[in-house]
């Protein structure tokens, strides 16, 4: 069993599965070099080897790679997945998560993290949502942090970076018995704007 493709809505983003069509409107956003400071990928140069890659892993079923629309103007601003899907075990990660600068720190993470798990937790009924970031991106691990994931620890030199940094990954999780309180922590942070 995989997840099959699935759009996703909120009140300030739309995560639709992402296609061939979405190459040239996702191009753009992925060339600011500050998003991929902490990445395995240096995309911004690599963005077509990406894409493809991100398309085989989603026609395989081994990935669900989302595009993220805001809806106030239909404007592409990133991309998000699920990846490292365990149906067996009924988890997954949601990661490979990048957004244009623009809207860091707004409400398109929170939001779209929350469509990602609720469907995860309501819908599929699985158990668990892990997340992993680059040991020196604090403010990943701070954003990972203030959806309310539980950090777990730190596997060491776990991942070769696009520059040859070899990273220790910090590893999070949310369980389903974490989700209520979860769930409105992020309805309340969103209802604040």
């Amino acid at each position: 069993m995989s997840i099959d493709p699935i759009t996703l809505t909120g009140r300030h983003v739309r995560l639709a599965p992402l296609e061939e069509r979405h190459r040239e409107a996702l191009r753009p956003v992925a060339q600011d070099s500050r998003i991929w400071t902490f990445t395995a990928s240096a995309l911004g140069p690599a963005f077509d080897p990406w894409f493809d890659n991100a398309l085989r892993q989603a026609g395989g079923g081994h990935e669900r790679p989302f595009i993220v629309h805001l809806l106030r103007d239909d404007s592409v601003v990133g991309s998000t997945r699920y990846l490292g899907i365990e149906a067996r075990h009924k988890r997954l990660e949601i990661g490979s998560t990048w957004y244009a600068h623009a809207v860091w720190a707004s409400a398109v993470n929170p939001e779209c993290k929350l469509l990602l798990m609720r469907h995860v937790f309501e819908t599929l009924k699985w158990h668990r949502v892990e997340y992993k970031t680059d040991a020196r991106n604090q403010r990943s691990r701070d954003a990972i942090a203030r959806l309310g994931a539980v950090q777990e620890g730190i596997f060491r030199r776990h991942m070769i970076m696009a520059d040859g940094y070899v990273r220790d990954s910090v590893y999070f999780s949310i369980v389903d018995t974490d989700w209520p309180t979860v769930k409105a922590g992020l309805e309340k942070r969103l209802a604040r704007g």
